[in-house]
């Protein structure tokens, strides 16, 4: 019978692999700062800007933040700087007086496509060497890990 305190061998197993996750993490946000750095943003800034692109149609603070998996308070943060930036602006939302929608600039189309365009290059650079295959498997690996903490918030 195993205690609550014991991992299993799979709970051993995928602790270690969180403890790489958080060290991965922290090295693409210190290279993807670096990266953008030249461009005026940091990672969380393109994070958002990337979120924006995405959507579908122009979306509230709190919903960006919901398909970042982040806090909303720290995205509307950095909604509030890219706004002073003049690369997002504010728009009226028909469904909700004050959660205004959030609208890419022209200047911040600019900004993404510039970040992207430095991004290839870096990314191709990560990718050298692993397989379709892996990259795959390592996707579906995350997406299961991201339902299950999902789960456990619910």
């Amino acid at each position: 019978m195993q205690q609550r305190n014991e991992r299993t061998a799979a709970g051993e197993a995928l602790s270690d692999v969180v403890l790489d996750l958080f060290r991965v993490n922290n090295g693409l946000l210190a290279q993807g700062d670096r990266l953008v750095a030249p461009l005026g943003l940091t990672s969380a800034r393109w994070q958002v800007l990337g979120t924006i692109v995405a959507a579908e149609r122009p979306q509230p603070v709190a919903w960006l933040a919901r398909d970042m998996g982040g806090n909303r308070q720290n995205v509307q943060r950095i909604v509030n700087d890219l706004a002073k930036e003049g690369w997002v602006a504010f728009a009226d939302n028909p469904h909700h007086r004050r959660a205004s929608l959030i609208v890419l600039t022209d200047s911040g189309r600019e900004a993404y496509n510039a970040a992207m365009a430095l991004q290839a290059p870096w990314i191709n650079r990560l990718a050298e060497g692993m397989s379709l295959e892996d990259i795959a498997a390592l996707r579906r690996v995350l997406s299961i890990l991201q339902a299950r903490l999902a789960e456990d918030v619910g």
